[in-house]
C-alpha cells in the first residue's frame, strides 16, 4: 500500500483535477442581452470615459404603418417603471435607436419636432426652441440611417445632449438637461409616439412588445 506522500498518492488528485478541468465548459465572462426584432441591447452600458454606469430600464418596437419601424432601449442609472421618476432622475442617460428599415433622416427629424411640440407648452418650446433647431440640424445632416444603424443619444451632465451614429458624434453637445428631457418626452410623455413603447421602455409588459429576458452571450473575440 502506497504510503501518504508518496508521489503514487499525489499523482491520483492530479490526475481527476486535470479530467475534470478537460471536461468543464470553457468559462468566460457573461454579457446579458436582450434580443429585440434580432436587435441585441446589453443589459449593462458605460458612457465616455466618465465611466457613468448606466443599465437597461426597457426596450420597445415602434411600428410605422404596417412596419416595424425601430427598435429602441432606454438606459438610465437606477431602474425606474414611472415616468415622471425617470424625468426627474437626474444624471446619465442614454436612448439607444436602431431601425428595422431604411429611414431617411428627414423623417427623424419631423418626429423629433412632432414629438417635443406635442408634449410641451408654447411657454417651454420657446425657451427649446433654438436647441431644437440646432439637433435637428445634426439629424438633417446624416440624410438617411439605413436599417441596423446605431444610434445613441446620450445625456452626460458635464457636456449636455449628444448624438451618436454607429459610435461616431455627431455634430456638438446641447446644453440643458431640460433638452434631454424634452427629447426623452418624445417616447415617456404625457403624449408619446406610442403608449405601448412607452409602457415597454418603463420596463412593463405591453401587447406587441418585447419582455425584458436576458441571455448570456460570449463576449466579442478579445474582450475580457
Amino acid at each position: 500500500m502506497a504510503k501518504f506522500g508518496s508521489n503514487k498518492t499525489r499523482f491520483f488528485p492530479a490526475l481527476i483535477f486535470s479530467i475534470a478541468t478537460l471536461c468543464a465548459p470553457p468559462v468566460w465572462a457573461a454579457v446579458a442581452t436582450v434580443d429585440t426584432d434580432g436587435v441585441k441591447f446589453a443589459e449593462k452600458t458605460s458612457l465616455s470615459t466618465k465611466g457613468a454606469k448606466l443599465i437597461l430600464n426597457g426596450v420597445g418596437v415602434r411600428g410605422v404603418s404596417i412596419f416595424r419601424g425601430y427598435a429602441m432601449a432606454l438606459y438610465l442609472s437606477e431602474r425606474q417603471s414611472d415616468a415622471a421618476a425617470v424625468l426627474a432622475l437626474k444624471g446619465a442617460k442614454r436612448i439607444e435607436i436602431v431601425p428595422l428599415i431604411d429611414v431617411p433622416a428627414e423623417e427623424w427629424a419631423k418626429a423629433l419636432v412632432r414629438g417635443i411640440e406635442k408634449n410641451h407648452n408654447e411657454t417651454e418650446l420657446a425657451a427649446l426652441k433654438t436647441r431644437t433647431e440646432t439637433f435637428r440640424a445634426t439629424l438633417l445632416a446624416l440624410k438617411t440611417t439605413p436599417k441596423e444603424t446605431n444610434l445613441q443619444i446620450d445625456y452626460l451632465p458635464q457636456s449636455g445632449t449628444l448624438l451618436s451614429v454607429n459610435g461616431k458624434r455627431q455634430g456638438e453637445p446641447i446644453k440643458g438637461e431640460d433638452f434631454f428631457r424634452a427629447v426623452l418626452k418624445i417616447w415617456i410623455g404625457e403624449r408619446p409616439a406610442a403608449k405601448d413603447l412607452k409602457d415597454a421602455l418603463l420596463g412593463k409588459a405591453a401587447p406587441g412588445q418585447p419582455r425584458l429576458v436576458f441571455t448570456q452571450t460570449k463576449p466579442a473575440e478579445g474582450q475580457p
